[in-house]
């Protein structure tokens, strides 16, 4: 068959490969006629697929947790902390746009749009593990008509789409690219502002594994995010673009930190220092801290040192600065309790703010776990709090209440993670009821503008005399 002929026999709904013209591609995504399966409804998924039901009208979304499945169906969101997203979902479900199944391949055979972003993490020996992208790849190959395009949000390292997700889906599906399409457009967005950022807080990069490709995820994504589309050569380099973000954002933090720690030997405020510095407009130093978390920034560079034959000593050298901050803060911790003639073994240290980041219920990769951990190891006895969360799995810590937090007490308070209910802490209150209170470490600098009698340890400030 003619490659004319076989774009004139694929179906009007499809965007790839038809004999339409753009403006007529459009229309059609935007009545909902193009069917569309997002692949993964967590955090960032189940946003992606409200706004894609909201703006092109018949989505699916596939996710093997039968309790995320039912409470979507109900027309309730799992995820919190996501402004505006427990209204679209509800609406969209209501409206029949959006639904949901635990069976991947019945979405892919429905679907002629394929939008996968499931979790991409890395392995106890910091390799990327990309089996869950492999058996959606392959539920999608299943299910794989002419004229369907797969786009993969998920971040992956650079190479992926091409050399991994191409010739998996032509395996199962016994299509070739061509009759297919296939582009990378990673997913750009922050928890706590998915929906903003989804719509357009910034553009969206989009590559291709061929041209045509290029063109149907284009018009995709200018229906969806006001700030337009950034395209890029191919696959391979959006996905080097996703990486490059992130790893621009740990080596910067890194090289914070590793200043920060420089504070008393200097006798300089460090924060002080860089932020003055970044007034200088090729300047753009990040802010130190007791460690990076997420599911993002402590990943990434491992999408590239692994994968890559050529050495990558800075990226290497980073993460090891970054790793070694919780260390770091417990060792100023310890120094902190010395100076009243205390050891880390017994004392009672609270931990204020357990997830990585201020009102993001989220622990992967937090600073407040390797902390808790090496405190755990010196003996210290550990209370947790914060208003997200009251446990931490593996860990062993006490949760207690931002309201009994005066009542406890206490050897040393650390703030890891500036929730802003912290805000309302009756410090003086708390030094009152922990007469033995000998340090507080504040990871973040937000204890600036609080007076305190205790003997105060600023990641970045250093001892104050």
């Amino acid at each position: 068959m003619s490659e004319s002929e076989s774009a004139s026999s694929r179906a009007p709904d499809a965007l790839y490969g038809s004999a339409a013209d753009d403006e007529a591609r459009r229309r059609a995504f935007l009545r909902g006629d193009v069917p569309i399966a997002v692949y993964g409804l967590g955090k960032m998924g189940l946003p992606l697929a409200a706004v894609f039901a909201e703006t092109g009208g018949r989505v699916v979304g596939a996710d093997i947790d039968p309790a995320v499945v039912e409470e979507i169906r109900a027309g309730r969101s799992h995820v919190t902390g996501e402004p505006g997203l427990d209204e679209l979902v509800a609406d969209q479900v209501e409206r029949g746009s959006l639904t949901a199944t635990t069976d991947p391949r019945e979405a892919a055979t429905e679907a002629s749009v394929h939008v996968v972003i499931v979790p991409t993490p890395i392995t106890d020996r910091t390799e990327p593990d990309l089996a869950t992208l492999d058996a959606v790849v392959a539920d999608i190959g299943a299910g794989l008509a002419a004229g369907d395009l797969v786009i993969v949000e998920s971040t992956v390292p650079p190479g992926t789409t091409a050399g991994r997700v191409r010739p998996a889906l032509e395996e199962a599906s016994g299509l070739a690219l061509g009759e297919f399409g296939l582009a990378f457009c990673p997913e750009r967005t922050a928890s706590g502002r998915a929906l903003r950022d989804i719509r357009g807080a910034y553009p969206k990069v989009v590559g291709g594994c061929d041209d045509e490709s290029a063109r149907a995820a284009r018009l995709v994504y200018e229906e969806l995010n006001d700030s337009g589309v950034v395209p890029v050569a191919d696959a391979t380099t959006a996905e080097a673009v996703k990486v490059f973000e992130g790893v621009y954002r740990d080596v910067n933090i890194a090289l914070a930190n590793e200043l920060a720690t420089l504070a008393d030997e200097l006798d300089v405020d460090v924060a002080d220092a860089i932020e003055v510095a970044n007034t200088q407009p090729y300047c753009d130093l990040h802010e130190p801290g007791p460690g990076v978390g997420g599911h993002c920034i402590p990943y990434y560079p491992y999408f590239l040192i692994h994968p890559c034959e050529t050495a990558t000593p800075l990226l290497e050298t980073a993460r090891e600065v970054n790793d070694a901050m919780p260390a770091f803060t417990v060792e100023r911790l310890r120094e902190g309790l010395a100076r009243d003639g205390k050891s880390l073994e017994g004392a009672a240290v609270a931990l204020l703010g357990l997830t990585y980041r201020p009102g993001v219920e989220e622990l992967r990769a937090s600073p407040a776990i390797a902390i808790a951990e090496r405190l755990s190891d010196r003996g210290a006895e550990i209370y947790g709090v914060d208003p997200l969360v009251d446990e931490v799995p593996g860990v062993d810590l006490e949760p207690l209440a931002l309201e009994a937090l005066a009542e406890e007490p206490l050897d040393a308070v650390v703030l890891v993670t500036p929730h802003e209910e912290f805000e309302s802490i009756p410090w003086a209150a708390l030094e009152r009821s922990s007469d033995d209170l000998s340090v507080v470490v504040d990871g973040r600098r937000t204890l600036d503008e609080t007076p305190l009698e205790t003997r105060r340890y600023a990641i970045g400030r250093g001892f104050e005399p």
